[in-house]
Order: structure tokens, then sequence, then C-alpha cells
């Protein structure tokens, strides 16, 4: 399971899920705590670079659309951040909020309630798609003709 224990792990782990998921994670956690934005929902667009092999000269390789906010919880001050993929607000608040809660003393049953269950879906996905490649992947092999 990936690192979900620091704010970069987690807050990579909610821009890339699926909206859906966050969204019943987020409604099975039951928590619906009082904020006030600081910034609201707003969608835009930014530059995705690239590099030739990982290593090469970075290149632009085009746009992406994404949503971000930020807001601030009224009990405690905490202050959550998100930048989502795609055009979803309503993901954005949630992860927002989900991100304001991992620095308060909610953070265990967010992370068991929310993250867990989350990275655990997406590594599934992931190891069905890449069973998937497997299937198809052809091994090319030369036989030796025994002419020596």
């Amino acid at each position: 399971m990936k690192k979900i224990d620091t704010r970069q792990g987690w807050m990579g782990l909610l821009a890339k899920a699926p909206a859906e998921a966050v969204g019943r994670y987020w409604a099975a956690l039951g928590m619906a705590p009082a904020f006030t934005w600081l910034r609201t929902p707003e969608i835009g667009g930014v530059m995705v670079r690239g590099r030739m092999g990982g290593t090469g000269a970075p290149f632009n390789m085009g746009e992406m659309t994404v949503t971000r906010c930020a807001l601030r919880l009224e009990q405690g001050g905490a202050i959550g951040h998100a930048y989502v993929q795609g055009r979803d607000k309503a993901k954005a608040e949630q992860a927002a909020l989900l991100d304001a809660l991992m620095q308060t003393g909610d953070a265990d049953s967010v992370r068991v309630g929310v993250l867990e269950p989350l990275a655990a879906e997406m590594e599934a996905v992931a190891a069905t798609r890449a069973a998937k490649a497997a299937a198809t992947k052809v091994d090319f092999f030369t036989m030796v003709r025994g002419e020596d």
C-alpha cells in the first residue's frame, strides 16, 4: 500500500482517486464538519510536462483540467487544500475536508474509514489492469539451430 501517512501521500491519493469512490467513503464516514471557504472550488488547467524515457529533456505534453479549493474548519481551524483531476467540485470539497480532518484528532478515523480502503481499492484496480496487460505479453526467443 502506498504511504498515506504523509500529507503528500494522502493528497496524491485523493487527487487521483475516482470521484465515486471518494464520495462513497466520505458518505460512509458520516462526518459533516462546519467550515469556511478560503477559496471556493474553481476549475482551471495545468500544463502537464513529460520526459522521454523519464530522463530526457522536459517537454510540454498538453493541458489537464483540475479543480482546486481551500477551506478552514470552524472547530480547530485546520486548513484543507485540494487539487483534483477533472471538473468535479464536490470531489474537490470532499478532498479538502479530508485533508483538513487529517490534521486534527480525527485523523485515525479518516485514515481507517477513507484513506486505507480507498488505497486498497485503487491498488486492486491497478493489479487487475497489470494482470490483463501481462496476459498479452509476448516472449520472443531464439532457438539454437545446432550448426556450430
